[in-house]
């Protein structure tokens, strides 16, 4: 019997098997209190869906997807500095400090999204 705890792909904590569903779209566990009347966490939702009569399970990520980033939206060291208005410096210190999300190619450039960004303008 494997003792590994299940983890919930939303917020990646251990999830107890009277929290538990599986979503319905990605099919990845994720926490649902299954009672009203007991303390616990959600991470998605379950709705009662008209048109099949049946019980829906979506986690949180399903609900709520990211948009995706054209490449428009990409930028390299330089134009994620300029864009949050800080030095090359602070831009590579926040990123080599895990501040900031982002990629380094092999190559050692470091790639932004743009809408990371915004949480760093003040």
């Amino acid at each position: 019997m494997d003792s590994t705890p299940q983890v919930c792909r939303v917020c990646e904590e251990a999830v107890a098997a009277d929290h538990e569903a599986f979503c319905g779209q990605c099919g990845s566990l994720y926490h649902l209190s299954q009672r009203m009347d007991r303390p616990g966490k959600d991470c998605g939702s379950v709705w009662i869906n008209e048109d099949h009569l049946a019980l829906d399970f979506t986690c949180n990520i399903c609900l709520n997807p990211e948009p995706q980033a054209s490449l428009e939206d990409v930028l390299d060291l330089e134009e994620a500095a300029v864009a949050a208005g800080l030095s090359l410096d602070g831009m590579r210190t926040l990123a080599d400090a895990g501040q900031i999300r982002h990629r380094k190619t092999a190559g050692g450039a470091y790639l932004f999204v743009r809408r990371d960004l915004v949480t760093l303008r003040g």
